[in-house]
């Protein structure tokens, strides 16, 4: 399923974030927002490490997720679209 950006998902910004903030950070925000059917988290592209512990974290709580879709039709790497329903 496609997934564009003109869609308001509650959205966790993890630009500028250290790793060790990553699991604490995302398992608050996906308590917050577990009333609700997807989430954007954005954990940009830069080196990748802040991306590979938040796949990490999804993985271990075995939540599916999908790179965000933008209007161009080309994925996002640095946005992932958690899928909570």
């Amino acid at each position: 399923m496609a997934t564009s950006k003109k869609v308001n998902h509650p959205t966790l910004d993890l630009h500028g974030k250290r790793t060790a903030e990553v699991f604490d950070l995302v398992d608050k925000f996906l308590t917050k927002h577990s009333n609700k059917a997807r989430v954007r988290i954005m954990p940009g592209k830069g080196t990748g490490k802040i991306k590979e512990e938040l796949i990490k974290y999804l993985k271990l709580g075995g939540y599916p997720w999908e790179y965000e879709i933008m209007p161009s039709g080309n994925k996002n790497t640095g946005s992932l679209i958690i899928i909570l329903d």
